[in-house]
Order: C-alpha cells, then structure tokens, then sequence
C-alpha cells in the first residue's frame, strides 16, 4: 500500500518561499512509469495542479504559476520537495502530493493534505 504524508510550515510570511516535503512509502517514486504530482486547493475553490515529477526525475510546472515552481526529488530518502517563491495571500491553501501514471488526472494515491496559510 502506498502512502504519501505532507509536510511543511503551516503559516508563511508574503514574499516568502514555501517548502513543502512529500515523503513516501510502500512504493519507490523511481518505479515506471509514475508521476509524482503537486496540488493545492485554496479555500472555496476547485483543484489546482500545480507540476509533477516523474520516476525519473523529468519536471512539469503549471504555466498559470508564472515559474514560480520547482519541484525536486530525493531519492535516497524517497521525497518530493516542492517550492513556490513569492508565496501572497492567495498561495493560501491545502497542499496535496498525488500519483499518478502519467500526466492527467487520474491519481490513485493522494496524501492527507497540509494546510498553508500566506499571512503577514
């Protein structure tokens, strides 16, 4: 069974720089053919794909985050990291990592979810 858990600083100042880790388990994120994927969902509002990694190592950012993106991997310790640079209030959100196989949006796995909130 695999499990994706989220982690990272609940509250981030504006202008700021938001890191956030996806640890997993039960399954190593260099198996074919999976995506590793972002996605927040601000409050009130609808799924947001924000960029995936893949099983190995290739990037995809969402043009409507103006490259404020990146995405990395740690395989040694089986981690996605995902920065987003000059966080605003509207960054607020629940931030999700999700697999998939391939890009689209048929994720099989989700992990819980971890609140960020863009605050001065």
């Amino acid at each position: 069974q695999v499990q994706l858990q989220e982690s990272g600083p609940g509250l981030v100042k504006p202008s700021q720089t938001l890191s956030l880790t996806c640890t997993v388990s039960g399954g190593s994120i260099t198996t074919n053919y999976y995506y590793w994927n972002w996605i927040r969902q601000p409050p009130g509002k609808g799924l947001e794909w924000m960029g995936a990694i893949t099983y190995s190592g290739s990037t995809y950012d969402s043009p409507s985050l103006k490259s404020r993106t990146s995405i990395s991997r740690d395989t040694s310790k089986n981690q996605l990291t995902l920065q987003l640079s000059s966080v605003t209030p509207e960054d607020t959100a629940v931030y999700y990592c999700a697999r998939s196989n391939g890009l689209g949006p048929d994720y099989d796995y989700w992990g819980q979810g971890t609140q960020v909130t863009v605050s001065p």
